[in-house]
């Protein structure tokens, strides 16, 4: 598993909007949300191609970036990894510490009884 700071994941969820794309395209991108300075942006693109977490060509004078993974199985890993530390592999206490506190909506209930429900009779 491809582990990332919190400013490399932004860059590459900066990517996964549309790739692939070119150093300057990412930039922009990010331009809007972060007060970075273009040069920590290159360096971080280069952090994501040194962990292998994107790949690029050379086009010119630029270089075209495209992740090396999708964002849903990059963040279903990271979910599992998470789990895993925290909860020993178990999603029930997770799911019920947010219930005890209030902090799961209505609607994040009936979607968790759907994908339970589904779950069920896929098994059967």
């Amino acid at each position: 598993m491809i582990e990332l700071s919190k400013a490399e994941f932004e860059v590459l969820d900066a990517l996964w909007l549309s790739y692939p794309a070119t150093a300057s395209q990412i930039i922009e991108r990010l331009s809007d949300e972060k007060q970075w300075h273009e040069k920590t942006i290159k360096t971080l693109l280069g952090r994501l191609v040194k962990k292998g977490a994107l790949s690029f060509e050379k086009d010119g004078r630029q270089y075209i970036y495209t992740p090396c993974m999708e964002r849903a199985e990059y963040t279903l890993k990271e979910s599992q990894n998470f789990i895993e530390r925290f909860f020993s592999g178990r999603i029930a206490p997770l799911v019920s510490g947010f219930a005890k506190s209030e902090q799961l909506s209505q609607q994040d209930i009936n979607e968790l009884k759907k994908v339970i429900d589904d779950w069920e009779k896929q098994q059967k």
